[in-house]
């Protein structure tokens, strides 16, 4: 292993290309080679937006491209889940409403705080102009349990948890008419799932439970929109197999005794011909094995992530 990495992602500083597309009637992808993508719904009388930039200054470009499309209000945030390069941007929309699971809420309070400081010392180029962000968390303004049902005018969008993965408060956004899905970070298309916070045992289950919806174009948390259900499908099984593969290979040093860096150093090593084309490999790899290394030990639950913690395990693993 290198000992020149530098930690997490504060070498990226490259400028992403942006595309915001359309991927059904009512359903939008903004997405920028591999950084995190913004879903947006548009209905009859009121605009939808899922995930939503890591900064205001970030999500003004959202804003700005939905405006070239529509002039409806922008009524409702989601946020698929807690983590903070998916929620800081949420003022920039003035919605009258910020939806999500009652799981996520509770994770916001738990470790809102020590994962916005974690996320801004990751990701120095996504967290441009962060003195823009409000102080204090982004709160929901409305939760839910299971399933929720949003509609704009005629248009029907169901929120809905399908299963933990990512997170335990994961919510994907579904359109049953058009078949089309925000998966949040459920789903990722040639770029590395981040699963420092993951329930691995849950997460294949849950990508099944998408794929029985069969969405025909799905936005994925990072990765170009999918517009084919055969493109939906290697989105899903991309996922799939990084997933079982970090936790078959965690598992079975866990079992045969070995420390969390030996682990690491042996499931970096299996896995790096087959991923490490996909962007933040080697930002993910430290963070993704620490939480298997967890959960192959019994920690049913993640541990909270701070920033201290984040440099200690870097140091830790990458030396």
């Amino acid at each position: 292993m290198s000992q020149t990495k530098v930690f997490a992602s504060q070498a990226d500083l490259e400028e992403k290309k942006i595309t915001f597309s359309q991927i059904s009637e009512h359903a939008w992808a903004y997405t920028a080679e591999g950084d995190p993508n913004t879903g947006i719904i548009i209905g009859d009388d009121a605009v939808l937006v899922a995930d939503t930039q890591a900064t205001p200054a970030m999500a003004a470009d959202v804003v700005r491209r939905i405006r070239e499309v529509t002039d409806k209000p922008i009524k409702y945030v989601v946020l698929t889940h807690y983590h903070a390069v998916r929620v800081l941007g949420a003022s920039a929309y003035k919605p009258q409403e910020i939806l999500a699971s009652q799981d996520t809420y509770d994770l916001i309070v738990e470790r809102g705080e020590a994962d916005k400081a974690s996320e801004i010392g990751r990701f120095p180029r996504l967290f441009q102009n962060v003195e823009t962000v409000p102080p204090g968390m982004t709160w929901p303004t409305i939760t839910f349990s299971g399933k929720m049902t949003v509609w704009l005018g005629k248009l029907e969008v169901q929120l809905i948890q399908l299963g933990r993965g990512h997170t335990k408060g994961d919510t994907v956004v579904w359109l049953p008419g058009e078949k089309a899905l925000l998966s949040g970070d459920l789903v990722e298309f040639d770029a590395t799932p981040y699963a420092g916070d993951a329930y691995f045992q849950d997460w294949p289950k849950t990508l099944d439970n998408i794929a029985a919806l069969g969405p025909k174009a799905l936005v994925p948390g990072r990765g170009a929109a999918l517009t084919t259900p055969e493109e939906v499908a290697k989105g899903l099984a991309g996922t799939r197999s990084f997933i079982a593969d970090v936790y078959e290979s965690v598992q079975a040093g866990v079992k045969a005794g070995r420390d969390l860096n030996a682990v690491y150093q042996e499931t970096y090593a299996k896995l790096k011909p087959k991923y490490s084309q996909w962007v933040i490999f080697d930002h993910c790899m430290p963070f993704d094995v620490s939480r298997a290394y967890d959960e192959a030990s019994g920690h049913r639950d993640p541990r909270v992530w701070t920033a201290e913690r984040d440099v200690e395990m870097w140091k830790a693993l990458e030396g």
